[in-house]
């Protein structure tokens, strides 16, 4: 009895922690919805339309659908790349020139190397393009470390630099030469460097094994703690766990293969979904995020960055290299910020444009802020930030709102979860010990 006691005590006790670090993000995504629809009211639109047909354009069909997701794909490394930082207490601003330098780079790989299969070709340019952007990121934490500059004026400069020298490249030495282009780009990446996207049809099976892996992860994470598997290493665990969640999907499926292939097999609409698009990118980018997750929260080297990035002096004292971990989360920041532009030139644009890529870095800030600089709540905040950019135009074309609304928008959000204390005030939400509030950076004299 006691021990059933102390597990349900920890699921709520999840449940609570849970709730205590969504509620001022979901508050401020409200509040921001509310201040819009107002501002469209004023000016003769109803609320009401222009936000279904936001829904609609990103929600509505299965290419809507998959738009949205690739919209998403880039904003969720780049929104885990500034997350990354801020847990050191960093302001990684400069997620924009290191995505654009990933991008040219994982672009050139692309059309240079010809005759590699795709399992060479694909990760040989998401690696190059994310290693140009850890390079990249280590040029403000090299300075900070050895100079004390500060990382938001560096890699604001660096923005710039990286702007410029991709726009040249394109319309320079690496331009498409192709008779027929007229236009600032690179070559065509080759075939086998294209990441695809791939259609999985809806059955009930499918639906059947994904709820059976729903609910085993809820009994094995949550319920089931180390003394059930008498293991004491903490990534073991974890692996362990995390194997027998994909165990239990694979023998439903092979159960209802044998005895219900029929059943099994029938397919269903979901919405008006007959299959659902299932982006290679996509799904890279979540694993990385619970790869980040699992180094920042079950490794000593996680357990350091989020030390320095809440006392830096404290940390000092008890024995961290303070300075070398500044530019060790600088090159792992840009490394993220660069793996999201190999993924949005692999899998979206398919060459080098300048334009395509335009304020997917800084839209990397707004994506950290509410998914409250998390590695998993960066997948919900970009998701909702790609649905308005996929759905914007549908919403300006159906109910004659400017795109630019969109903006407002995310600018409300940005404001509303940057300044929590308004939020908390109008939902009247004191602040909990042991929820973790906005921090931007550290001061400027903190070197």
């Amino acid at each position: 009895m006691p021990k059933e006691e102390s597990k349900q005590s920890v699921f709520l006790s999840w449940l609570k922690q849970f709730w205590l670090s969504i509620r001022v993000p979901l508050a401020a995504v409200a509040l921001a919805l509310i201040v819009c629809a107002v501002i469209l009211f004023v000016s003769g639109v109803n609320p009401f339309e222009a936000y279904a047909a936001l829904v609609k354009g990103a929600f509505g069909e299965v290419k809507q659908l998959e738009r949205t997701l690739e919209k998403a794909t880039p904003l969720i490394f780049n929104g885990l790349a500034v997350a990354f930082a801020f847990k050191a207490g960093l302001f990684n601003i400069g997620a924009q020139g290191q995505l654009l330098l990933g991008a040219m780079a994982s672009a050139v790989i692309g059309f240079m190397f010809t005759g590699l299969p795709p399992l060479v070709h694909i990760p040989l340019a998401l690696l190059g393009g994310a290693v140009v952007g850890a390079l990249y990121g280590a040029i403000p934490g090299a300075l900070k470390t050895l100079t004390g500059a500060h990382e938001v004026i560096t890699t604001i400069m660096l923005n710039y630099i990286a702007i410029n020298l991709t726009d040249y490249l394109a319309d320079g030495p690496l331009k498409d030469q192709s008779p027929m282009n007229v236009v600032a780009r690179t070559q065509k990446i080759a075939d086998s460097a294209v990441i695809p996207t791939f259609q999985q049809n809806l059955t009930i099976g499918l639906l059947i094994v994904l709820l059976t892996m729903i609910v085993a992860s809820i009994l094995i994470f949550i319920i089931f703690r180390k003394n059930t598997f008498k293991i004491k290493n903490k990534t073991l665990l974890f692996f362990v766990r995390l194997i027998l969640v994909i165990a239990s999907g694979v023998v439903v499926n092979l159960i209802l293969k044998t005895i219900l292939p029929n059943f099994y097999s029938h397919q269903f609409k979901f919405f008006s979904y007959e299959s659902i698009p299932l982006p290679i990118g996509f799904l890279i980018a979540i694993v990385t995020c619970v790869l980040v997750w699992f180094l920042l929260m079950r490794t000593s080297l996680g357990f350091e960055i989020r030390t320095v990035g809440l006392n830096q002096h404290a940390a000092k004292y008890a024995g961290i290299k303070v300075r070398w971990m500044f530019i060790l989360v600088m090159v792992m920041s840009g490394f993220l910020a660069g793996m999201g532009g190999s993924v949005e030139t692999l899998a979206v644009v398919g060459r080098y444009q300048p334009g395509f890529n335009v304020g997917l870095g800084f839209d990397g800030i707004t994506v950290a802020l509410i998914g409250r600089n998390h590695p998993l709540g960066v997948i919900p905040a970009a998701l909702l930030i790609g649905a308005m950019k996929a759905g914007g135009n549908m919403m300006q074309f159906e109910a004659s709102v400017p795109a630019e609304i969109i903006d407002v928008i995310q600018a409300l959000m940005l404001f509303f979860v940057a300044a929590d204390m308004i939020v908390r005030w109008i939902i009247r939400a004191k602040a909990k010990s042991g929820e973790e509030k906005t921090k931007l950076t550290t001061g400027w004299g903190n070197q």
